[in-house]
């Protein structure tokens, strides 16, 4: 089996592993799935996913390559899919390297060209995950505001609270950021990665970074910048902004407005993973509200 022959057979990737007619490495994976490298008869690799335990929900795979696909479309820098099967996805292989500020200068310039590729509306035409959970990609033409605020807070912040991880007093002051969002209509639907924190930026050993792990969907185009500042920050992250900002400038006020951005997949970390991140969520929605 060479990669030729598992792009045109990619369902037969499940039989050749059953089979261990391949060599598989474990890999560092996210929460919810296992990661391996497949050395391939050629002695080229893949990057292959499977579902942790038991059966991916409905559709986990296809979503996630149905986004790579798209952003790939855009020039976006995106391992090749090469297999998409409800149980497993497999990817061409990144050999890891380490950041440099040249790779993240190009980042900048990848993720500008990525966002000027418009979205015919808000959401996707598939339904989309993020992390375990199941992220509402309905296609919506409206403002974005109202739409952030229904389709990617109130969700997670429902789920949040059923599992006791935030406190009325989060519950209100995020309540607050989605009434506020009501009237806020700045903001045209670009293609974005969806689930960009620095996690999901490989750093190759060709010196490029590149996006893995989308939850791919019509956004507004901070959200994906915003998100690269959580959880420690991306390397060189002054300077992808700035290559970013000489490519696509970005609107007044943008600095503000991080918190807001970033509020989607924090409250989508309490659901999934529970109260470690309320402060979190407090205090971005604190900040949001003072930007908008």
């Amino acid at each position: 089996m060479d990669q030729a022959y598992l792009r045109a057979h990619p369902e037969h990737l499940p039989t050749f592993l059953t089979h261990q007619r391949l060599r598989e490495t474990p890999v560092g994976g996210g929460s919810v799935s296992t990661a391996s490298r497949l050395t391939l008869d050629d002695g080229t690799s893949v990057f292959a996913k499977t579902w942790t335990t038991g059966e991916a929900p409905a559709g986990f795979f296809t979503a996630e390559a149905s986004g790579s696909r798209w952003l790939a479309e855009a020039g976006a820098p995106v391992p090749e899919v090469l297999v998409a099967l409800p149980s497993m996805i497999a990817t061409e292989w990144i050999e890891p390297g380490e950041p440099t500020r040249a790779g993240a200068e190009q980042l900048g310039r990848d993720l500008a060209a990525l966002h000027r590729s418009d979205a015919a509306s808000f959401g996707a035409d598939w339904d989309g995950y993020i992390g375990p959970l199941g992220l509402d990609n309905t296609p919506t033409t409206g403002a974005w505001g109202p739409w952030f605020a229904e389709r990617r807070l109130r969700p997670y912040l429902k789920i949040s609270v059923d599992r006791g991880a935030l406190s009325s007093a989060e519950v209100k002051v995020v309540e607050s950021v989605c009434q506020s969002l009501e009237a806020y209509d700045e903001g045209e639907p670009s293609r974005t990665h969806g689930d960009l924190w620095p996690g999901n930026v490989l750093w190759g050993a060709d010196g490029r970074a590149w996006l893995v792990d989308p939850a791919a969907h019509g956004g507004h185009r901070e959200t994906d910048l915003a998100e690269l500042a959580l959880f420690g920050g991306a390397p060189f992250l002054t300077t992808v902004l700035g290559a970013y900002n000489e490519a696509y400038p970005l609107a007044s006020g943008w600095p503000e407005r991080v918190p807001l951005h970033q509020l989607h997949l924090l409250l989508v970390h309490t659901a999934a993973f529970g109260e470690s991140y309320r402060h979190s969520v407090r205090s971005a929605a604190s900040s949001a509200l003072r930007a908008l």
